[in-house]
This record gives structure tokens, C-alpha cells and sequence, in this order.
């Protein structure tokens, strides 16, 4: 009987057992290991502190996997289950017997349903006041405040691992768009929440990250979201840099790291933090960019020779006090840059007025430039520490496309806030597993590989799962490249494992 237009059809397989579309799931599995994440939820979370039904390592674990194999909600947890290989994979992680005591009857599953997980997720939700109009951030229980700890051990893990002693801290928002009725409106028109993140650039993972509604704002609270920051950094960093847009141009904050007085425990750790921040071009500031002789305008962006590239950028250092501070006795001095790039392309002949941009424009000697402001207390040249500066919007900006659309971070299941903040926190655990599955395990040339090529070449393998002399054994269907690689990531692998347990 025909089938469709080609010359196939489909059948079910009748050999049961063992068949798996993740043949490379295993190194993640090998991963958890290492970094001892289901210790770091059971004694973090504290959700299932009974020794009845899942406990939190089971379901975490399973939603941080989730997010890297590719699913993005709870429902995908059933194709999971029907994943006979990879189910035989869960049980050997988990050790189904002691598993199968913390229930009082046998259950069928060897996974736990959506439902479960739901419930799961629902009790991190603790009711709170939320109003449009009101920038209010709803206060944590304790369960949601404890993934602030996991990702602590998390993070001090991998830096025993890999030390760093720099951090270099770039804090930006991001915008989640959802179309949940309990949602609340954000500045770009839609609903959505709107997390605050801190990103540890030499590390590469979210050092921090604060889930929000949509229509607080990015400078809300920042400079205690700066203190849980570096609250938060591991043993071995003894240099602190931070770098952000207008929405940490706060006063208290700049104030705080270039402070030299030991003020508290983390000045007294830190001391004096070197900062790049965006500042927002007012009417003062103009007039202080317009001061500035033509001749003091150096080029930034250049070619081979040196030269100022078509519509590049130029840079000059301005004198520039902010009334905020200017009044003090004792006011801060702070070094005020501009960069001006020239618009080229004309408008046409009487629309000139009309036109409205999207960033400041200033006209100079008959030109339009489009004009940008940071300020600094860093004493490095200023083209160094403006190209610095632009630096951020490379790994923490892709970071936030990764949260929200390589993982699951950007698909809320939830109207409540507090399940939606755990399903987010979730999404930033995994990122940071992959960030060490990167540095710490796969080849250099995955460094920079996104989540779609490492599935595609590393995690969807088709394989099938035996059990020979108590032993699994993964038989994949993959070529040579790829199974060395394999090969050479568990080697690795086994190398951080037997790592002394130093910090």
C-alpha cells in the first residue's frame, strides 16, 4: 500500500530496549559528576528536604538537562520518557534503588510527569504585591533565594578547576517578551519580565542574575545587585573590573568602587574597582562635547596605516562635572569621555526637521555627528578603555540570546512569578554548565560554537544503550571524528574528577 510521494514508509521499532537520540547525553551526565550539581541543589534548594518523593537534585537536575538537549517546557519531559536509552542513562545517574525508596509505591515512571514537575516549580511562587506603575521586585523565599547559592558552589567549583583572578563584571537587563496575563507591560510596549544579569566575562558564565518584572527598571536597585555580585565571586579573584550601559550611571554605585576606604567586607577584599560606564548625553554634556577644539578629536575606529576608516569613530577626553556631584565639597573626579561618528547619508531636502533619532545628534562645523558618552576611573588610554568598553556588548549580550533562545529561558510556563524566576534561574544553571563543558572538557574549536552546532554534532547522536556485566555501554552511530571526540572529552573528563578538592 502506498505510503506518501517517496518510495518509504514508516514502521515501529519491535527491538525494545536501549534506543536513544541523545547517544551524547553521557558527557553531561559525566558532568553533573564532576561538579557534584545534585549535591549543590539538594543542600541548596531545599524544596524536598524530606526523604519522600523526588528531591530536588532529580527534578533539577532533569530541567537544567532539559534546557541543554534542546526542549523548552516542562511537556517535553514526556518525550524524555519515552527515551528507553536515555532513561537507562537517568537510572545509573540517579541510582534507581535509592530512588525507589523515597516512594511508598512503585511507580511506573522512570521519570517524573509534568504535573510533578509543575508543582515543583510552583512552590518556589510566594505571593506578593505586583502593580503596573511600580517598579517592585516581590520578595524570595527561601527556595528561590537558594539557587543564589548553588550558583555560588557552582561557580567556586569550576574556578578550583580553572582559576581566573581576574573578573571582569559586565551588568546588563534583558528584555523576556511573554504574552502571560500576568505579565506586566515593559518600556518596549509588550509584556514581558526584564532580569538584571552580571556576567563574568573570563569565566565566561552569569556570576548573578536577578528575575524582575517588565516594567522595572535596569537601574533599579543596581548597586545592590552589584554588592550580591561580588558577594558572589569565588576564592582567587583579586581584581574586579565592571563594565555597563547608562543603566548603572548611578552616583552611589560609581561612587562605591572607586571608593579606596574600606567601607565593608567587600571593599576591604576588592578595594578600588575599576568601572566603564556608559553616561547619558544631557544638554551639559553636549555643551561640554561642543567645547572641545577640532584638533583634540582623535580616530578611533582605523585601517592599517592609522587612518580614520569612511564613518568611523573619533574620541576626545572632555571637562565634564555632573551637577550630581559638582555641588559637593568633596566631589568625585571622574574622566568624561565622547565618541562622535558622522552621519553620512543626507536626508532628503525638507524633511530635515522631521527627522528623529534614536540616539543623541549633535551638528558640528556643518556635520551631524551621532555622539556617545562613558565615564571611567580607569587611568588607561582613552582608546583602550573605550574599545574595553565596547567589549561588553560582545559575550553578555550573546549571553542573554542564549538564556532566552538557545535554552529554555525564554519560555515562561507559568503565570506565577516566582515559578517563572526558578524556571529562569534553571535556564542560567545550564548556561553555566555549558560554559564549563566548553573551557573545561570539549575541543578549543567548540569555544565558540553556539548550542545548535553542539547538538547537532555532539548530543542528538542515535545510539543504543546495553547493559553488559552491570556496565552501560553507549553505542553510537557516529563517525570517527566524532567518537574521538568523545573519547577525548571523557579522558578530560576523568582528569577533573580525580582533581583535588582544593578551596
Amino acid at each position: 500500500m502506498s505510503q506518501g510521494l517517496l518510495p518509504f514508509k514508516y514502521e515501529i521499532e519491535k527491538r525494545e530496549g536501549g534506543l536513544t537520540a541523545l547517544g551524547g547525553v553521557g558527557l553531561y551526565l559525566d558532568m553533573f559528576r564532576v561538579l557534584k550539581l545534585g549535591h549543590i541543589l539538594d543542600s541548596s534548594i531545599g524544596i524536598r528536604d524530606s526523604d519522600q518523593g523526588y528531591a530536588d537534585r532529580q527534578i533539577g537536575l532533569l530541567l537544567i538537562l532539559l534546557n541543554i538537549i534542546g526542549g523548552d517546557c516542562v511537556e517535553d519531559l514526556e518525550r524524555l520518557e519515552q527515551d528507553d536509552g536515555f532513561c537507562r542513562l537517568w537510572e545509573k545517574l540517579e541510582r534507581r534503588g535509592k530512588l525507589a525508596k523515597r516512594f511508598r509505591r512503585k511507580s511506573q515512571r522512570k521519570l517524573p510527569a509534568a504535573s510533578t514537575v509543575f508543582r515543583y516549580l510552583e512552590a518556589f511562587h510566594q505571593e506578593a504585591p505586583r502593580e503596573q506603575g511600580q517598579a517592585i521586585i516581590p520578595e524570595s523565599n527561601r527556595h528561590l533565594r537558594g539557587f543564589i547559592n548553588a550558583n555560588r558552589k557552582l561557580i567556586a567549583k569550576v574556578q578550583r578547576l580553572k582559576v581566573e583572578k581576574t573578573a571582569t563584571l559586565d551588568g546588563d537587563a534583558t528584555v523576556a517578551e511573554t504574552w502571560k496575563e500576568s505579565a506586566l507591560y515593559t518600556y518596549q510596549g509588550g509584556k514581558g519580565y526584564q532580569p538584571m544579569n552580571v556576567f563574568w566575562r573570563e569565566m565566561e558564565m552569569i556570576l548573578h542574575t536577578e528575575f524582575r518584572d517588565g516594567n522595572v527598571p535596569a537601574n533599579h536597585d543596581i548597586l545592590r545587585i552589584f554588592k550580591e555580585a561580588l558577594a558572589l565571586l569565588p576564592t582567587g579573584v583579586t581584581e574586579v573590573l565592571y563594565r555597563s550601559d547608562c543603566a548603572s550611571y548611578q552616583h552611589d554605585l560609581l561612587g562605591y568602587m572607586d571608593d579606596e576606604v574600606e567601607i565593608d567586607r567587600l571593599k576591604e577584599r576588592f578595594g578600588r574597582i575599576g568601572f566603564a560606564i556608559s553616561c547619558p548625553v544631557t544638554e551639559a554634556y553636549k555643551t561640554a562635547v561642543y567645547e572641545v577644539a577640532e584638533t583634540e578629536w582623535l580616530p578611533l575606529d582605523v585601517d592599517g596605516t592609522g587612518k580614520l576608516i569612511p564613518g568611523g569613530r573619533e574620541w576626545a577626553e572632555i571637562c565634564f562635572v555632573p551637577s550630581a556631584i559638582g555641588h559637593k565639597k568633596r566631589g568625585r573626579e571622574y574622566r568624561y569621555f565622547a565618541t562622535r561618528q558622522e552621519l553620512v547619508e543626507r536626508p532628503l531636502p525638507g524633511i530635515e526637521e522631521q527627522l528623529e533619532f534614536p540616539f543623541p545628534v549633535l551638528k558640528m562645523k556643518q556635520k551631524r555627528y551621532k555622539v556617545f558618552g562613558v565615564v571611567s576611573n580607569l587611568n588607561w588610554a582613552g582608546e583602550k578603555m573605550i574599545g574595553w568598553h565596547d567589549e561588553r556588548c560582545g559575550k553578555s549580550e550573546e549571553a542573554h540570546a542564549i538564556l532566552k533562545n538557545d535554552l529554555a529561558g525564554g519560555m515562561f510556563p507559568s503565570g506565577k512569578f516566582g515559578a517563572n524566576a526558578a524556571w529562569w534561574w534553571y535556564a542560567a544553571l545550564a548556561f553555566n554548565v555549558q560554559s564549563a563543558m566548553k573551557q573545561l572538557v570539549l575541543d578549543a574549536h567548540w569555544r565558540n560554537k553556539r548550542m545548535k552546532a553542539i547538538r547537532f554534532h555532539l548530543i542528538h547522536l542515535p545510539a543504543r544503550v546495553l547493559l553488559h556485566a552491570n556496565r552501560l555501554i553507549i553505542r553510537v552511530a557516529a563517525g570517527t571524528d566524532t567518537y574521538s571526540a568523545l573519547l577525548r572529552a571523557r579522558t578530560r573528563m576523568m582528569t577533573l574528577a580525580r582533581a583535588p578538592a582544593s578551596g
